[in-house]
């Protein structure tokens, strides 16, 4: 019995060995093919690019050139059969959606066959990775294998995407090749949006409207503001359509229009708002109320609009027409753990509202967040929640996605990584990813992506370890307790030393790693400048007690200007800050750093106390330990929400005094006003102060200033006077406390943000 079943099983390979071998296709031998590509001769652009791009990239492997034919040629025995057409007629291709696509090879034709669009030119790029070996990495590098002879496997491949709309907003998918390649909408796709997100002001602008109207926009308090529009106004109805109808008949072919909320929380409170707010519990009830009635006034449209922020909670009640499309975000959620991950409450209460938005509609388009916004070129280890966040999307059947990155921004942190990861799962969400991370590592970063992977792994372990709540709007200072502690940057640092050594002669393998490298000189940068005292302090001080700056830190900075300057496009936050600016800026602070004459490292006392959990800097010490601030408010500022500045600054023995500078931030965007007037006043016993002297600010806060965090400036207050002999100084700031009325925060509460008083 034995005998017979090892006879048997020799058989069988055999048979199967040689059935296989007699199914090889043989599409190229020494440099020359026989076959031909056959496209039907009403080829779309896109089956016509389909053809070329094979022709291409066969030729550049090969060397051999397949001629393009169109479908009524005669049939031949060697065919490269693209699209639908004449010859591809057996071919069931019943099983394709939306741009899926079928690789099918039948006795000695191979056919690529698509579903809409761009169907079959997706057939061929997958076609060109996965048989022939070709990588597209970036926009700007490719792996083309060479190989004078092509033999194909027998093929028969029915792919879908799990997603019918995929787009990532990274630098490299700028590129429309790149898009294509990978599967992702390009700029031809993105024609079929009339509008695009947070286009209230568009539809209805303030500038225009609100002198004379100021019912059109939203009531807060007691006062209408310009930043959103009262959607229960009958005239707010009539001009968004009256202003579509216009739009849509400039740009007829734009299927999807925005009618969304814009980018604040100043949702109206009028009466008859928040009445269907109370009854549906979210204000996307007057959202979707107004919507409604716009989307059955356009019914061959598709009008998107907004879950996003305040209106992120589903109505009670109120369904969505079925041409109102849902843009769902994700902006609050931390990224430490997937988010149907039931530990973390903000994953928990996003997938509350997730569950609730699906169950009252199809039609949404998921707007999920995959970069550290505040400091694009920053550590985000975020690799390890990707998959499972995608697979979660697919698994409730969302049919647009669009993952936001960096944007236009070039040199993020693992920029072409993250967007090449991404892009292969939005087309199939259960593909192996630790694999495709290997297989890309490997090809871009050549003999040191076994030293990337090993520094990814790290940081993503120490991450999770830590159970720290990794968030978008973070910062390298805050991460210093978690993944970015002083012993693991000085792993990481020796990671990516021996990661150059590798490639030290391969110049392009090189300057990736030097990029990659990155993020990691910019957070050793950001805690050097808050963390002034620790080794790799801004200054060190010297025998004399006199403080310079530090070389290491220097250093540090010419190698982050060294390999940013030949970069185009490099922006290192949402607000636009340069590499230049940021070097100029940085430069400037460590200029500043331990100088104050009298009150360095002197005790403060706070009659009013400052926000310190949301800001706390150096908490009690700010004010006096020599760390400068700079435009960006979450580092070295001590900020007081709706409430006044007061303190003292105990010089600890009588001194001559004669200068008093204290620095004010003003960062409108983020609600950060200059005080209205300071007073500085003495003592010499700490009890009884006398006045010295006042200034008022003449520097108004300006509505262009709302624009973005990049209009933000610091404002030095310098009081001069007589010297005199005192212990003590007051110094008091008068806050506005609440924001203007124009402003979005209004009624809400505005900030003073103060940096060092230096005393002279």
């Amino acid at each position: 019995m034995k005998t017979n079943f090892k006879i048997f099983l020799y058989i069988s390979i055999f048979v199967s060995t040689n059935l296989l071998a007699s199914n090889k296709l043989h599409l190229v031998t020494n440099g020359k093919s026989d076959y031909k590509i056959v496209i039907s001769s009403s080829a779309s652009y896109w089956d016509s690019l389909s053809a070329s791009e094979l022709k291409k990239y066969i030729f550049e492997i090969s060397g051999a050139i397949i001629p393009i034919v169109n479908d009524e040629s005669p049939i031949l025995q060697r065919e490269i059969i693209i699209g639908k057409n004449k010859h591809s007629t057996n071919v069931d291709t019943s099983g394709i959606k939306y741009d899926g696509f079928i690789i099918k090879t039948e006795n000695e034709k191979l056919y690529f066959i698509g579903g809409k669009r761009k169907g079959t030119l997706n057939a061929i790029y997958t076609f060109l990775e996965r048989f022939l070996g070709c990588r597209m990495y970036s926009s700007t590098f490719k792996k083309i294998p060479s190989q004078k002879t092509i033999t194909l496997p027998s093929i028969n491949i029915l792919e879908n995407p799990a997603f019918e709309y995929r787009d990532i907003y990274y630098y490299e998918t700028s590129n429309d090749e790149y898009c294509r390649w990978h599967k992702l909408v390009d700029s031809e796709d993105k024609k079929i949006w009339g509008l695009f997100v947070h286009t209230f002001q568009t539809l209805l602008p303030a500038d225009q409207y609100f002198e004379k109207h100021p019912e059109y926009f939203a009531l807060r308090g007691n006062i209408r503001v310009p930043e959103q529009l009262c959607l229960s106004n009958p005239d707010v109805l009539k001009i968004v359509i009256e202003n579509l109808k216009k739009r849509m008949a400039e740009n007829p072919d734009a299927k999807i229009w925005s009618v969304s909320q814009n980018d604040n929380y100043s949702f109206c409170q009028c009466k008859e708002c928040s009445r269907i707010d109370s009854i549906e519990n979210s204000p996307s009830g007057s959202i979707i109320n107004f919507v409604n009635k716009i989307a059955k006034e356009f019914p061959d449209k598709i009008i998107s609009t907004l879950a996003y922020q305040y209106s992120r909670k589903p109505p009670v009640n109120i369904k969505p027409e079925k041409n109102v499309n849902i843009m769902l975000c994700t902006i609050e959620c931390y990224r430490t753990k997937p988010l149907n991950d039931k530990s973390d409450s903000t994953n928990s209460s996003f997938i509350e509202d997730f569950k609730g938005w699906t169950g009252l509609t199809n039609n949404i388009f998921l707007w999920d967040y995959v970069v550290q916004f505040s400091n694009l070129i920053s550590p985000f280890p975020n690799f390890h929640i990707l998959q499972p966040n995608i697979q979660l999307f697919a698994k409730h059947k969302i049919k647009m996605m669009f993952q936001q990155g960096a944007g236009k921004r070039n040199a993020t942190e693992f920029g072409e990584l993250r967007t090449y990861l991404i892009a292969k799962l939005l087309w199939n969400p259960y593909v192996n990813i630790d694999s495709v991370m290997n297989d890309f590592l490997d090809g871009y970063y050549g003999k040191a992506g076994k030293f990337i992977r090993e520094y990814i792994d790290l940081m993503q372990n120490a991450l999770i370890k830590s159970g720290h709540n990794l968030w978008i709007y973070s910062n390298p200072v805050e991460q210093m307790k978690y993944f970015l502690t002083p012993e693991l940057m000085k792993r990481y640092q020796d990671i990516f030393d021996r990661a150059e050594k590798s490639v030290m002669n391969q110049k392009d393998f090189l300057r990736r790693i030097k990029i990659a490298r990155l993020p990691l000189i910019y957070a050793e940068l950001e805690q050097a400048k808050a963390t002034a005292h620790t080794k790799n302090k801004l200054v060190i001080k010297k025998a004399n007690n006199k403080y310079e700056p530090n070389p290491y830190i220097f250093n540090l900075l010419n190698q982050f200007e060294k390999t940013t300057a030949p970069l185009k496009d490099v922006f290192l936050n949402e607000s636009g800050l340069t590499p230049e600016k940021y070097i100029s800026s940085y430069k400037s602070i460590v200029s500043k750093t331990m100088y104050n004459p009298l009150a360095l490292n002197k005790p403060v006392k706070f009659l009013k106390i400052p926000d310190w959990d949301k800001y706390p800097a150096n908490r009690e010490k700010s004010l006096t330990d020599g760390i400068r601030g700079d435009e960006d408010h979450k580092f070295n500022w001590t900020g007081f929400e709706g409430n006044d500045m007061e303190v003292i600054v105990d010089l600890q023995k009588i001194t001559v005094v004669k200068k008093v500078s204290i620095a004010f931030l003003q960062n409108v965007f983020s609600w950060i006003f200059l005080p209205e007037k300071i007073e500085v006043s003495y003592s010499e016993d700490g009890i009884n102060f006398l006045p010295v002297k006042e200034i008022i600010n003449t520097t108004p806060a300006t509505k262009d200033e709302l624009k973005s965090p990049i209009f933000a400036f610091i404002k030095n207050f310098v009081i001069e006077f007589e010297p005199m002999n005192v212990r003590y100084i007051k110094i008091f700031a008068k806050s506005i406390k609440t924001c203007p009325q124009w402003h979005p925060g209004y009624p809400d509460k505005a900030w003073i943000f103060t940096d060092e008083i230096v005393i002279e």
